[in-house]
């Protein structure tokens, strides 16, 4: 893979083969359990797409990534950033085909504000992206990280250079925020996860009449329990898909092991007309760590997707995905698969989940 410096008029790339390649043990894919066997999403086999050595300053790892396709059909990728003191920002990278010759931000594109907004005085991470036809905006949604924890913050950009803040709309502890692209009957409305309690960690969903004051809070998707793939913790992973049958979501479950948490994708249908009403929720799993680059890193058994884009054919859905929270890998699938899948094998949201 090559990648552009977004500040180099030379039109010169890197080469994976020269200094700071990322090596052949890290873009093995071979050896996955499930090699051969048909799934929702497929690897693509330049995974990793993006890592550190690809980026135009000293970093640490890059991860979790926005997704949106721009109006020239480009991908752009807004990429949490951890830099070598654990802080984290966001940085832009833009490709013509969603996966080669990537254009990185020669700086970091959002960095944290802590003098005006000290909700991000320990970092921002894991941006989401929805375009706002309304406002010709695109919302970022992201999570702003202080010592009073991690909370929701909301931006506001037409074009990825300048930001307009909004400031905390969740307070902590909460993340893995999206907003709708669209309101219902006159409120916007935004998925999140309050952090873990006791009793677990959910997925929300709170309407607002200006993106500003938020309420009437309503769980709606509930974590299991016991030994289940997505007992105790769950939380949103790319923004809310439309389709005629309703909201796609993909979203992460967490089960704790002896050795460490093992994060994996599972799907979920919400009503079009009332995202509170969920239609459908996998019992299955569809997506978890498998290869080298999933399984090895700074936070090993990892797959945590904060971003996709649909191609023209308005099936075709690339899902962009942290690798053990050290690369960003990308895997493809079907929109339409995914609701045969999950016709088939779902249970309407209103069966007891311990109903096996």
């Amino acid at each position: 893979m090559m990648v552009i410096r977004e500040d180099d008029s030379s039109g010169r790339t890197d080469d994976d083969d020269g200094e700071g390649s990322r090596g052949s043990e890290v873009q093995t894919v071979s050896g996955s359990p499930n090699d051969g066997k048909s799934e929702l999403l497929k690897r693509n086999d330049m995974n990793p797409i993006l890592w550190a050595g690809d980026w135009p300053y000293p970093i640490n790892t890059v991860f979790n990534a926005a997704a949106t396709r721009l109006p020239n059909g480009e991908t752009l990728l807004l990429a949490r950033v951890e830099d070598r003191r654990g802080i984290s920002h966001l940085c832009a990278a833009r490709s013509k085909d969603g996966v080669t010759d990537w254009r990185v931000d020669p700086e970091p594109t959002l960095m944290p504000d802590p003098k005006n907004h000290p909700e991000e005085a320990w970092g921002i991470e894991d941006a989401r992206i929805v375009w706002l036809d309304e406002l010709h905006a695109y919302a970022v949604t992201y999570t702003s990280y202080s010592r009073g924890g991690p909370g929701v913050s909301l931006a506001l950009t037409q074009d990825f250079r300048t930001f307009e803040r909004r400031g905390v709309a969740m307070t902590p502890l909460d993340k893995d925020a999206s907003l709708f692209p669209r309101r219902f009957d006159g409120r916007w409305a935004m998925i999140h996860r309050p952090d873990a309690t006791h009793l677990g960690t959910h997925i929300w969903v709170s309407f607002s009449p200006d993106l500003k004051h938020w309420g009437d809070h309503t769980l709606v998707i509930e974590a299991r329990r016991g030994a289940w793939w997505d007992a105790n913790k769950i939380g949103l992973s790319t923004p809310p898909i439309e389709t005629d049958e309703g909201w796609l979501l993909i979203y992460h479950g967490v089960r704790q092991t002896p050795a460490n948490s093992l994060y994996r994708l599972g799907l979920a249908l919400l009503d079009k007309a009332n995202p509170l009403k969920c239609l459908l929720r996998s019992d299955e799993w569809i997506f978890g760590p498998e290869a080298p680059y999933e399984r090895l890193g700074d936070v090993p058994d990892v797959v945590f997707p904060c971003g996709h884009t649909v191609a023209d054919d308005g099936d075709t859905i690339n899902v962009y995905y942290g690798a053990a929270d050290t690369a960003i890998a990308l895997a493809t699938g079907s929109i339409q698969a995914m609701l045969t899948w999950l016709r088939a094998h779902g249970r309407p949201g209103d069966v007891p989940l311990d109903d096996v």
